[in-house]
């Protein structure tokens, strides 16, 4: 079914919508709204993507009408330097979009991958365009099964939900509100109080075995810097700092 994208307007009249049936990638429709100057927090919906884009130029899994395929403009007071921050921030409001919407508990894996039960359900997707971050956002909602050669297996609410459909709508409206209360928190209290949120709610920030994905150095996790990149303790003692790429469980 469609996406409700009045009820989604009606709810959240703050959020200049764009909704489209079928779009090549909401990313760079969203790239193009920013250049031309949309305000903070204008969305672009898609029940389908043709060109869905994950991290380092991965396709994403975008099937019709069955997942949620957004970007969001986000004019919020970050540095260049301090992208990977948003991309945090992010994180953290897709987690508790969907767990208010679902009350599934879920992982934060940095940078950008949300976990239930160890298997991803979203991704996140972050570009600064004339100093606008574009938050690009992957969910699966209603999704029934998924390719077995994914390199990190997938999951979707409704897998997680014993079957049940899941309001793809009611999560979108959370997200919009999630990432004002986030944005809000760091106009507020500054990037430090995005870091030790995204610490609190993640079990791989911290004293976690795991091994980097783009170059095979494992170690243990030792917090985030304040830059909100990635540092880890290798195996010979060294502390490394994570600027690009993944981390799995070693």
């Amino acid at each position: 079914m469609p996406l409700d994208v009045e009820r989604i307007r009606t709810l959240r009249p703050q959020n200049e919508i764009h909704y489209y049936s079928t779009l090549g990638s909401t990313m760079i429709e969203a790239a193009d709204l920013a250049q031309a100057g949309s305000p903070h927090g204008t969305a672009v919906l898609a029940d389908e993507q043709t060109a869905g884009v994950g991290r380092l130029g991965r396709s994403w899994i975008s099937e019709a009408e069955a997942g949620i395929y957004c970007s969001v403009l986000l004019r919020i007071a970050l540095k260049p330097e301090q992208i990977p921050i948003a991309s945090l921030l992010i994180g953290l409001a897709t987690a508790e979009a969907i767990q208010k919407s679902t009350h599934l508990a879920c992982d934060l894996r940095w940078p950008n991958d949300v976990l239930i039960n160890q298997s991803k359900v979203a991704g996140i997707l972050t570009q600064l365009v004339d100093s606008c971050i574009i938050a690009g956002i992957g969910i699966n909602v209603n999704h029934t099964q998924f390719p077995g050669d994914l390199r990190t297996p997938a999951t979707s609410l409704r897998i997680e939900s014993d079957g049940r459909p899941v309001s793809r709508e009611e999560i979108i409206v959370r997200l919009l509100e999630s990432l004002d209360v986030f944005g809000q928190l760091l106009s507020a209290k500054g990037p430090e109080a995005i870091l030790r949120a995204f610490t609190a709610a993640s079990t791989y920030v911290m004293h976690r075995r795991v091994i980097v994905e783009e170059n095979g150095v494992r170690g243990v996790t030792a917090g985030l810097d304040q830059q909100g990149f990635l540092l880890l303790r290798t195996e010979d003692g060294r502390v490394q700092r994570i600027s690009s790429g993944g981390v799995r469980p070693a």
